[in-house]
């Protein structure tokens, strides 16, 4: 209405508000509103602000939830229905996960290992539990492998590495990084996998056996027995690669760098985790682990007289 009496001011302002049977104190009242919000509008106003500044900083990615949990960790007190309504006005919206194909090929003969997760993807703490798979990138110059693997404990991607071939040297590569970075003791640590023949493989089984962790597989065809190796490829194609066409591999390579180590590990909240990142997770445990350590003081020898 605003509009069309702004567009046609010919019009006249009272013509106009009679053809829409609208009281001219009504119209007039808005006017005023718009020129002098009240209390409740000027805080929307600053409040939307900060939601879409939250939605561009996680790259578009965060709906209505974690935007209010970035707001409360921030300090900002305000209720998930509020953010909801804000960002619905300001046409914001997260992103909704779509589910990847499956790239699994198994080896008729190969020996496998038994089910030890049995799809309880829990640990008490770090290092306990392991999962991996691999994934496809494509690019106009050729498929790009992925190979990941997760911390059931915090989420987090431990290694992950990538390669123009999907064979055993790639899965290896990624243990050893993941080796590296990780204190694992021995005889602790289950890897779980799916049934396809690079977690088969000789040179594989050989590692995980000299390191001294349990090697673990699920069944031929089920994705929730690898749900949350799975779970990581459904939200990389959907919040790093979904609309996004890669020239070259080391394009979607740089790309799946910024993705999983800028924000996936350091930043994306989790609800599962109590809307911390994994490594906020991480952190706080081991900081809670070596608050409850006892002091270890030794008594105090008492001074010698002579």
């Amino acid at each position: 209405m605003r509009a069309l009496i702004d567009e046609h001011p010919h019009l006249g302002v009272e013509p106009v508000l009679r053809v829409l049977h609208i009281p001219s104190s009504t119209y007039y009242r808005w006017c005023q509103a718009e020129k002098q919000p009240c209390e409740r509008r000027r805080q929307d106003i600053e409040l939307t602000g900060q939601i879409r500044q939250v939605h561009a900083d996680s790259g578009g990615i965060y709906g209505s939830p974690r935007v209010h949990a970035v707001l409360k960790r921030e300090g900002v007190h305000v209720g998930r229905k509020r953010v909801e309504r804000l960002m619905r006005e300001a046409g914001l919206a997260g992103i909704s996960p779509r589910k990847g194909k499956s790239f699994t090929r198994r080896d008729p003969d190969a020996d496998l290992a038994p089910d030890l997760v049995q799809r309880d993807f829990t640990a008490p703490t770090p290092n306990r539990l392991w999962v991996t798979d691999l994934t496809m990138i494509p690019t106009q110059e050729g498929p790009l492998w992925l190979s990941a693997i997760r911390d059931a404990f915090s989420r987090r991607v431990v290694a992950w590495e990538t390669s123009a071939r999907a064979d055993a040297d790639l899965v290896l590569t990624s243990l050893e990084y993941a080796l590296a970075s990780r204190e694992v003791a021995p005889g602790e640590l289950v890897h779980h996998a799916d049934h396809g023949t690079q977690y088969t493989s000789i040179k594989l089984t050989t590692r995980l056996v000299r390191a001294g962790i349990q090697a673990s597989m699920g069944s031929v065809g089920d994705s929730f027995d690898n749900a949350l190796a799975e779970n990581l490829w459904m939200l990389i194609k959907t919040e790093c690669i979904r609309g996004r066409v890669f020239a070259t591999r080391a394009e979607a390579n740089l790309a799946l760098f910024e993705y999983i180590d800028g924000f996936y590990n350091p930043r994306r909240i989790q609800k599962r985790l109590g809307y911390l990142s994994p490594i906020e997770f991480e952190e706080k445990h081991y900081a809670n682990q070596a608050a409850a350590e006892p002091v270890n003081l030794k008594p105090r020898q008492p001074a010698l007289t002579s």
